[in-house]
C-alpha cells in the first residue's frame, strides 16, 4: 500500500480551477518529484494535499482519509511541508524555529532532536542565536528543512527547494535531503523545475503542465524520454 495516495486530484483559487484529476502516490521511504514549469500547478499540488486550500477528489495518507484535514492535524498525523519561500519565522532565532518545529511532539527528545540537526547542517548550529530572517537564503532552507523534519514525520512535501539558491547550494540542500530518505526511512514528494538535480535525487517522476499529468515513470526512464530532455533537461 502506498503511504500517499492522491486520486482524482481538483483544486483551484476561487472559480479559476487549476488542477484537473491528478493521480499520483508516494511509496514509504520514497523520494518522488512532480516536475513542471512555472504555472503548472506544482504549488497548488502540495497546497491542496497538505490541507492549504480547498481540494476535491481523494487523498489517503497511510490508508486513511486526510483531504480537508487541517495543517496541524497533517503534522501530528507524520505530514511535514516545507512551502515554497521557505517559511522560517524571521523574527524567531535558529533553536526557536527548530522547536516551533516540534510543536506536536509530547516527549521529551526535542533538546536531543535539536542537536542532532545542528551536526546535520553545521551552519545551523553556529547560527542557533541568529534571528532566521538575517540569514542567507541557502541557510533559511535548511533551517526550514530542518525544522520539518523536528516532528519526526513519515513524509515531507517539499516546495521548489531550488528557488533563488545559488547551484552549488541547491545541489548541498538536495544532496543533504537524500541523505535524509536514506538514513531516516522518511519519503518526501518534492515540486521543482531544476530537472537535472531532481531526476538525481528522486526514484519516480511525474510531470505537470497546465494542472494534468502528462507523463510519469522512474527517473531513469524519464532521463530517457526524448521529449522531457528537451523541454527540461536542456538537450
Amino acid at each position: 500500500m502506498a503511504l500517499l495516495e492522491v486520486q482524482g486530484l481538483t483544486a483551484g483559487y476561487g472559480i479559476v480551477q487549476v488542477l484537473f484529476g491528478l493521480d499520483f502516490s508516494v511509496d514509504a521511504g520514497e523520494a518522488v518529484v512532480i516536475l513542471g514549469a512555472n504555472g503548472s500547478g506544482k504549488t497548488t499540488t502540495l497546497r491542496a494535499v497538505s490541507g492549504m486550500i480547498a481540494a476535491g477528489g481523494a487523498v489517503r495518507f497511510d490508508g486513511r482519509s486526510v483531504r480537508g484535514m487541517r495543517p496541524d492535524r497533517l503534522v501530528a498525523a507524520g505530514v511535514s511541508h516545507v512551502p515554497q519561500g521557505r517559511g522560517t519565522i524571521s523574527d524567531l532565532t535558529v533553536d526557536e524555529n527548530l522547536r516551533a518545529g516540534a510543536y506536536s511532539r509530547r516527549d521529551r527528545g526535542i533538546a536531543a532532536d535539536i542537536e542532532h540537526w545542528y551536526s546535520v547542517f553545521p551552519r545551523l548550529g553556529e547560527r542557533r542565536d541568529q534571528a532566521a530572517g538575517s540569514m542567507s537564503g541557502g541557510e533559511q532552507q535548511m533551517l526550514a528543512i530542518a525544522r520539518a523534519f523536528m516532528s519526526r514525520p513519515r513524509l515531507v512535501l517539499l516546495d521548489e527547494p531550488s528557488l533563488g539558491l545559488a547551484p552549488l547550494v541547491t545541489r548541498e540542500v538536495f544532496d543533504r535531503v537524500g541523505d535524509l530518505v536514506r538514513d531516516t526511512g522518511t519519503a518526501v514528494l518534492v515540486v521543482e523545475q531544476n530537472a537535472n538535480l531532481a531526476l538525481a535525487f528522486a526514484s519516480r517522476a511525474y510531470v505537470l503542465e497546465a494542472g494534468r499529468i502528462v507523463n510519469q515513470g522512474s527517473s531513469d526512464e524519464l532521463r530517457g524520454d526524448e521529449s522531457i530532455r528537451q523541454a527540461y533537461l536542456g538537450s
